[in-house]
This record gives structure tokens, sequence and C-alpha cells, in this order.
């Protein structure tokens, strides 16, 4: 079923609201892939944050033009499953991930702001920890040296009471 003009500037919009706050685009061919696997792969990029769309290649070039990801272009040919996200990791994890245990989705392409990403380099993308994972090993490497400090606080007063305790004990004994 075609789109009408209305409809088609209506997508181009859409996708240019999500790529005007993305920071990864994605492009994986889906050839073969039946409704229960696109299915999957649809809940899995919702449950991490990727917007995810197949749609014509026209209007993702259209939708691209004018936005960092317009190098990607020369890449969209054959049937393109587009992932987004706002996470730079997000969108290269979920469809490496999905490539790897489904033979019919193949990555083809990727895009940063103004470096567009051959396979490989989505594929290495996909390997790095995501934003929150990086965050969360931050926290703890800058918690442990105030924990350490505050329990070398703790063990004074500790100490003292622990020889209050034996000085009494030996007092009672």
């Amino acid at each position: 079923m075609s789109l009408n003009l209305e409809e088609k500037k209506a997508v181009v919009a859409e996708l240019g609201a999500e790529l005007a706050n993305a920071q990864t685009v994605v492009v994986a061919e889906y050839r073969g892939i039946g409704v229960v696997g696109m299915t999957a792969l649809r809940a899995k990029a919702r449950a991490n944050g990727v917007y995810l769309r197949v749609l014509k290649n026209t209007l993702a070039r259209r939708a691209v033009a004018g936005t960092p990801f317009a190098g990607l272009t020369d890449h969209l040919v054959g049937p393109l499953a587009y992932g987004i996200s706002k996470d730079p990791v997000a969108a290269a994890k979920v469809l490496s991930d999905f490539a790897k245990a489904n033979d019919k989705i193949v990555v083809k392409a990727g895009a940063m702001a103004n470096y567009v990403m051959s396979a490989k380099d989505v594929s290495n993308l996909a390997n790095m920890p995501s934003r929150d994972e990086l965050l969360a090993k931050l926290m703890g490497t800058m918690q442990a040296p105030i924990t350490q400090f505050v329990r070398t606080l703790n063990e004074v007063p500790t100490k003292f009471v622990r020889g209050l305790a034996a000085v009494r004990d030996k007092q009672t004994a």
C-alpha cells in the first residue's frame, strides 16, 4: 500500500524529528525475516529506547538530507530497517545483538554526527558499554576513596571503644 503525498511528508517530518535528537543511526538489511522475528526486534528496540522503523529509502534520504547523518545516503540500498537512538551505543547494540542471533538481519552501516561507520565499526560500537554502564563505573570509582575515608574515620572511635571495653573487662576480672 503506497502513501499519498501528505502521508509521505508526515513520515519524513517524523523521521526528521527523531534524527534531530539522535546521536546514532544504524541501518540493517532485513531480507527474509518473518513477522515474528521483526516483532521481536521491534520489542527489543522499544525496550532499549531505540526508534526502529522500516520505510522506503527515498523517504529516508529526504529525512537524512541536511542533517549530520547525510553521509549515510550512499548506504541506503535494499530493504532496510533504521535504528535511531539518543544513546550512542543503544541502536548499534540492539541491531548487532539481534543480527548475531538471526542471520536474516545484516547490519550494513551506521552514522554518528558527521561520521559514517562501516558494519565493522557498528559492531565495535556495539561492544562498548552503554552510557549508563560507564556512569555506574565512574560513580563506583569516585565513591571508593570516599568510602575508604569514612571507614578510616569510623575506625578511630571503634578502636577507642574496644580499648575501653578491654580495660573494663580487665578491671572486672
